[in-house]
């Protein structure tokens, strides 16, 4: 759950992939600690497993993943 303060709850953010630039390779999906992504045609990232730790976005050879 979302950390409260103040009587305001913050939304996590999460990686999410660019699906017009990710070419499916699967790079990022070994990467991943938490199994957040999920294999398809664009990859995708659960932003509930995702723990922003940028992995993924490090090794992708097409820089499609960014902070959402």
């Amino acid at each position: 759950m979302p950390p409260k303060n103040n009587n305001k709850i913050y939304k996590k953010m999460a990686y999410k992939i660019n699906p017009d630039l990710c070419a499916s390779c699967g790079t990022c999906a070994g990467e991943c600690p938490q199994e957040a992504i999920s294999e398809g045609t664009p990859y995708s990232i659960n932003p509930d497993l995702c723990i922003e730790c940028g992995a993924c976005a490090d090794v992708c050879p097409c820089e499609a993943i960014s902070l959402e």
